[in-house]
């Protein structure tokens, strides 16, 4: 493979992920600012967040295609932010009750050699079950979900909140669309089942 990957997250989720393609990489943590702009709207915040994650990588790399991705949570059209404790969480997760929740991700894959980006923002809905306050305060206690956008972990007991999933790439819900991000490595020359080694036997 003429590139190294590099996936500009430290999150464990993510990484898991980027395994499925069965493709060497590397991964550093981005320690960039992650707020919100003044006036920015969700699609433009994780399309900057996402290009500023993975043009951090100059800072570690001198080659190579690194992959940012940044995720908000949108309801009646307001940014979710983590909840970071249990009160906050049974809140967030009480309002979606019955509602439908939009997670937007953005990715980006940077050509470091030739400072190159692409960059797209993958929707996923997520639509609630009517949630009593007993489930919400159990479902907070067994997983403290108080570190996630949402108040939920999708790839746990969260799948149990929802009534059901839209989109193109369940991958995307737990952070990082696979589908989407094996198109923009092909747009960069990089064809994840063409690159696959053999297993020695």
């Amino acid at each position: 493979m003429k590139y190294p990957l590099i996936l500009a997250s430290s999150s464990p989720f993510r990484q898991s992920l980027l395994q499925k393609f069965n493709l060497p990489f590397e991964s550093f943590s981005p320690e960039i600012d992650e707020s919100p702009q003044a006036n920015e709207t969700p699609e433009q915040l994780v399309k900057r967040l996402s290009e500023l994650k993975a043009r951090a990588a100059t800072q570690h790399f001198s080659t190579g295609l690194a992959i940012g991705s940044d995720q908000v949570a949108v309801f009646n059209n307001q940014i979710l932010g983590k909840p970071h404790n249990k009160q906050n969480a049974i809140k967030q997760l009480s309002l979606f009750s019955a509602n439908t929740v939009t997670f937007l991700t953005g990715l980006c894959v940077y050509d470091i050699t030739s400072n190159k980006t692409k960059t797209l923002i993958e929707p996923f809905e997520v639509v609630f079950k009517a949630l009593t306050r007993e489930q919400i305060e159990a479902y907070c206690d067994a997983e403290q979900p108080y570190n996630c956008a949402g108040s939920f972990k999708s790839e746990g007991l969260g799948i149990c909140l929802f009534e059901k999933l839209n989109g193109d790439d369940p991958n995307s819900l737990i952070g990082l669309p696979l589908i989407k991000l094996s198109q923009l490595l092909a747009e960069f020359g990089i064809d994840v089942l063409a690159a696959q080694t053999p297993q020695a036997s």
